[in-house]
């Protein structure tokens, strides 16, 4: 079995895993956002995407989502693991805590989001109820767990468009709306993944307070350093939750 893992703003690259080859994909979407690196972890097949490009030039809106999803899909994955950083809505989810999500709310507009979109392609109406793979969620909170990790097991992210970071009065809006946690990234993803019916599950990192919750404006700076801090236990409760990858 296989396993692919998107790598989202800072995390261009998967320490420890052993690179066998890597894979310049063309899909019906165009290229995707970085060649595929396959390798192993462990025992473990892993194909890895690093979801903004390999030297993180893309911004959220211009992704290819469809291309990335698609790209993995074409070596053969049977699940795939997300890492996203956020920012903490709920006042529990602070800096340096891990959130697995388990519901969305789509801010976000303009992006090529489905490939029910022409004549050649079937139209299809998935179940979309919970955007989340149960299954796969579990194996992380365990590994994290396991890991001495911070971890929220439930959460709503906003995906909202980027590149610019929020306003205080949106990020008001999301908190009336449910939202825990923010991001620019997990949509249209999530929904692609489910249309290609490939298990898909959210690891998310709290980087930063969203606007207005906090008595200082957001850093980049600060931003910057929790994820270079930060990404080590990230990629530590990956592998973990890989060491027993069946879904």
């Amino acid at each position: 079995m296989s396993i692919g893992i998107i790598g989202g703003s800072g995390l261009n690259s998967f320490a420890g895993l052993r690179i066998r080859e890597q894979l310049e994909v063309m899909t019906d979407w165009g290229r995707p956002s970085a060649p595929l690196y396959c390798g192993a972890l462990g025992n473990t097949e892993v194909v890895f995407l690093a979801r903004h490009g390999v030297n993180h030039q893309l911004p959220p809106h211009l992704i290819n989502y469809r291309a990335n999803i698609a790209a993995l899909c074409s070596q053969g994955v049977k699940a795939i693991y997300a890492v996203n950083v956020v920012g903490g809505i709920h006042g529990e989810m602070g800096p340096g805590d891990l959130v697995i999500p388990d519901q969305l709310v789509d801010y976000t507009w303009g992006r090529d989001h489905t490939y029910s979109d022409n004549a050649d392609r079937p139209l299809q109406h998935i179940d979309f109820t919970f955007p989340y793979d149960d299954s796969l969620r579990d194996r992380l909170l365990q590994a994290a767990i396991a890991c001495g990790a911070r971890v929220h097991a439930e959460a709503v992210y906003g995906a909202t468009q980027g590149p610019r970071l929020e306003t205080a009065a949106e990020i008001g809006r999301m908190a009336n709306d449910g939202c825990d946690i923010v991001g620019m990234t997990g949509m249209p993803e999530a929904a692609l993944a489910r249309e290609l019916q490939i298990p898909y599950a959210c690891l998310a990192l709290v980087v930063n307070m969203a606007a207005g919750l906090s008595d200082q404006l957001i850093s980049q700076t600060q931003i910057e350093s929790m994820m270079t801090g930060s990404m080590p236990l990230v990629c530590k409760v990956l592998t973990r939750a890989l060491a027993n990858p069946q879904h």
